[in-house]
């Protein structure tokens, strides 16, 4: 039985091929000697010439083992070297490929011969991708081989479309593969048919961006693990607010005194980011930013701020001058009809305290007995929102109640609080 050997490359490469040369031709046949004189010694000779040449044979031929990638073949040889076997098995080694014992080895009988083929193979470690050369009998001992020299590696399986590939077999000998996908695990033979027989035996499906790779099987029944990871890669969009600006803007007929008035309100505006985000069985591994741009403007704020003096409060009213002396009265005179009452004078001092300490005894969250009327000035609920209020007037700040009511004073007069205004004598 023959074993496979390799043949001639198509076209140059990079590896020259070590190229055994042929069996060197047949010894001569000893050449018949004549005369009947000599033939009783002739035929002494050539059973001597024969019985020596019988035991040079028998010393001559051997029985070894000879294993080329695992194809094992037992045979007879008469080499005797390895590289004198390996010619008359039409072997030829190109440079990344293995013999053991190395070729110059004198060949035994009984001597086991191992020949490995190197194959290149795409490798990972830590993330990083290399080509490789591994002469080794499957996945099983690659990993191994890699392993003895300190990689802590997995071997990456070869894509084109849909179809997956290795270039050596994952467990030689029917061994058992551990087939690993979307968190299930299933043991399955390794037949020889290479990865996509594996993956069909497992019931397993991959497409064009799934990983698919070997990794040492941590299973006492398998070889090594066939690991597939699926790879989903998508565009992602993320929008963040864009601040807007506060505008002031001089308002001649506003009192200086008044809070600031929104006369445009400010608007957010929009960024958006979109990514490429790929990811590893649900786990994030590469983000790449493919755009970034404000699609929506902000709108600032503008705010009215005024510029105008308020003016001072009015004096109050000098007191009626009291007669020096009455007029005597005329023999029962008519009576005369009663003077009306002189209207009460303007508070002195913060006229805005008095309204306030008048209409609700200076409490800022006053409410009306009938639940009206709230605050400090007892503004209904109708009049406090017509005026800018938001909420109960009650419950806002003495300052804001102030202003508003100081705003409806200038729209309305102190006609508002007619109560509070006469007995004031606020005009």
């Amino acid at each position: 039985m023959t074993a496979s050997h390799r043949t001639a490359p198509s076209g140059p490469s990079s590896t020259t091929p070590v190229v055994l040369p042929l069996d060197p031709a047949p010894p001569r046949r000893p050449r018949r000697r004549r005369g009947r004189r000599l033939l009783a010694a002739g035929v002494t000779v050539v059973a001597l010439l024969a019985g020596g040449a019988t035991g040079a044979v028998a010393d001559a031929r051997k029985s070894v083992t000879l294993d080329v990638d695992g194809r094992v073949t037992h045979l007879t040889t008469f080499a005797g070297s390895v590289e004198g076997l390996l010619r008359t098995q039409g072997l030829r080694l190109e440079d990344r490929d293995v013999v053991a014992p190395a070729p110059q080895t004198p060949l035994r009988d009984g001597s086991d011969v191992v020949v490995r083929f190197g194959r290149e193979l795409t490798v990972e470690a830590d993330g990083d991708r290399a080509q490789v050369w591994v002469a080794a009998l499957d996945a099983d001992d690659a990993l191994s081989r890699l392993a003895a020299r300190g990689d802590d590696v997995r071997l990456v399986a070869s894509r084109a479309g849909e179809r997956v590939s290795l270039p050596l077999r994952l467990a030689a000998d029917g061994g058992k593969v551990l087939v690993r996908a979307d968190g299930a695990s299933r043991t399955v033979p390794d037949t020889g048919d290479g990865v996509e027989a594996l993956l069909a035996a497992a019931d397993v499906s991959v497409d064009d961006d799934d990983l698919v790779s070997v990794i040492p099987s941590a299973s006492s029944g398998a070889r090594v693990t066939l690991l597939v990871q699926r790879v989903v890669t998508q565009e992602v969009t993320t929008t963040t607010a864009v601040p807007f600006e506060r505008v002031e803007q001089e308002d001649p007929d506003r009192y200086v005194d008044r809070d600031p008035k929104v006369v445009q309100a400010g608007v957010e505006g929009v960024r958006t980011r979109v990514e490429r985000v790929t990811t590893v069985d649900g786990t994030e591994t590469a983000r790449v930013l493919l755009s970034e741009d404000q699609t929506t403007a902000p709108v600032d704020e503008v705010v009215a701020i005024g510029t105008r003096e308020r003016p001072a409060p009015p004096p109050p009213a000098d007191p009626p001058a009291s007669s020096a002396a009455a007029p005597a009265p005329a023999a029962d005179p008519a009576p005369a009809p009663a003077p009306e009452p002189a209207p009460a004078a303007p508070p002195s001092g913060d006229v805005w305290a008095a309204l306030a300490q008048c209409e609700s005894g200076g409490r800022a969250d006053a409410v009306s007995s009938n639940g009206r009327y709230y605050g400090l000035y007892q503004f209904s609920l109708a009049t406090w929102q017509s005026v800018g209020g938001s909420g109960l007037p009650s419950e806002a700040s003495p300052e804001e109640q102030t202003m508003r009511a100081q705003a409806l004073q200038e729209r309305s007069g102190w006609g508002q609080w007619p109560a509070c205004s006469r007995k004031l004598g606020l005009r």
